[in-house]
This record gives C-alpha cells, sequence and structure tokens, in this order.
C-alpha cells in the first residue's frame, strides 16, 4: 500500500512524499549510539511513563528507532533518540520501524541528545539525505521537536507553527508544557544507573514529578520507616503511661470504665 501527498511537476523541484511499507526482508542498519549516556536518558523518560501508568496498549514509546517516509522514490529513515507516537493502528512486539500515516499516527514529540559536533540535530539539508530538522519539520511535520544538551543541560523546545518550528520559552519553573500527552517536560540534576548529571523529567498537570523505580522504592522505604517510627513511639508512650498508672497504685489492666 502507497499513500502519496502531492506530484512532482516535470523540471519542478518539489518533494513528491509516499509512505511505503518496507519490504519484509528489508535489513536495517544498527546506527551505532554516540555514547552510552543516550540509552540512559531515553530509557530514563519511557520508565516514569510506564510506572506512573501513563502508557497504554495503541501507544509507541521508543528509542533509536527508524522513522520511515520515501521522498521522490529514495527510502529515508530516521532515528530520533525518543520518540512518542500517540496511537498505531497495529501493535506489534518487535517493531524496529514506523512508516506515518501509513502505520498510524505521526509522532507527537521527537527528541535528540545532542553529541555530534557537526549539528546534525539543526540540519535543514534537502537534497538526499535530507537533515533532521528539515525531516521532522517539512516531511514529517511533528508537532514537537525537543533537542537537549545532556551536557550543559539546556532543553530546546520547538514547537510547529506555521509549518515552522519556534522556540518556546519554558514557564518559571523551567518546563514546557505538552497538551497532547498532559505532562510538563522538563530538566533534573543528580544520579542514576551511575550517570550524575542533566537529566529530562515529567511533571504532571499538579507539577508533581513522576519518580522512578529506584525513587518509588526509595519513598516506600521511607514510609516504612515513619511507620516503625510512629509503632515505636506508641509503644514507648503506652509503656510510660503504664509505668505511671502502676507507680500511682492503679493497675493498667483493671481501669474504670
Amino acid at each position: 500500500m502507497v499513500l502519496q501527498v502531492g506530484e512532482a511537476k516535470k523540471g519542478s523541484t518539489e518533494l513528491v512524499i509516499t509512505w511505503e511499507a518496507l519490504p519484509h526482508n528489508y535489513r536495517l542498519e544498527d546506527e551505532p549510539l554516540d555514547n552510552t549516556g543516550q540509552p540512559l536518558l531515553a530509557g530514563a523518560l519511557s520508565e516514569s511513563l510506564e510506572l506512573n501508568g501513563f502508557i497504554q496498549t495503541q501507544m509507541l514509546i521508543a528509542s533509536n528507532f527508524g522513522l520511515c517516509a520515501t521522498l521522490n522514490e529514495q527510502l529515508v529513515i530516521k532515528a530520533p533518540d525518543w520518540l512518542y507516537i500517540a496511537s498505531v493502528l497495529q501493535v506489534l512486539p518487535e517493531r524496529r520501524s514506523y512508516t506515518p500515516n501509513l502505520e498510524g499516527d505521526i509522532p507527537t514529540v521527537v527528541m535528540e541528545f545532542l553529541s555530534d559536533i557537526d549539528g546534525a540535530e539543526y540540519s535543514s539539508k534537502q537534497v538526499h539525505p535530507p537533515g533532521k530538522w528539515f525531516f521532522y519539520e517539512q516531511i514529517l511535520q511533528i508537532p514537537i521537536y525537543v533537542i537537549f544538551d545532556p551536557e550543559g543541560g539546556l532543553v530546546e523546545f520547538y514547537e510547529l507553527e506555521n509549518g515552522h518550528y519556534k522556540l518556546r520559552q519554558p514557564d518559571e519553573n523551567g518546563r514546557n508544557w505538552i497538551a497532547s500527552m498532559g505532562l510538563f517536560l522538563g530538566t533534573w540534576q543528580g544520579t542514576k544507573e551511575g550517570r550524575t548529571g542533566y537529566w529530562l523529567r515529567w511533571w504532571d498537570e499538579g507539577g508533581n514529578l513522576l519518580p522512578w523505580a529506584v525513587e518509588k522504592v526509595e519513598k516506600e522505604r521511607q514510609c516504612a520507616e515513619e511507620e516503625r517510627q510512629r509503632a515505636e513511639r506508641e509503644r514507648q508512650q503506652k509503656e510510660r503511661l503504664i509505668a505511671y498508672l502502676q507507680s500511682q497504685g492503679i493497675d493498667p489492666d483493671n481501669l474504670p470504665g
């Protein structure tokens, strides 16, 4: 099945964009990761969504994952560091690529974590293979594009407006609201899985941080410890009361009704 938008006129530079399924035997290249921190950053974003009941069956949330389109009969695949798609037509257990429009919604959000010194995340190159910026903005027309610098903690939050990305400023808490997800996106500084630095985190509409598993476990441990201490205080208070009653010649087991 081929979904096509627009036809190029002879001699024109108009792009013909088609959404074609990959052949079953097509071999996707495994793009090398730029550094070991990127999978941790991507995994942390997905983990808190899953733990807090955000992820639904029809959603697609992935990292280093192939987004496909065919431009002028040439296949283009880009693998953003993290992406969110609200609804896909078919849930596949081992999906390695996705063709928007053909297989479901276009992504709502794509993210790139800065690592390349050549600025590939900002590339508007139109000739094959097109740059990431051009591909996300003009071909897929993804509503939100986030570029994150893990070293400096800077988040660039771009939103599609009149066909072009416009930089949005964060709120007073340093976060950006994603209405389609019902969540805020911002940065947090700390340590997880041996990595100390800046992380992208989610907050709900009430400003509550969506915790990671280790944070949930720690909170439960603290609650259990607080409960243990409360029970110990009550035990000590009871013992002091019994001792006082006994000192007054009163049997604590036979108090008047």
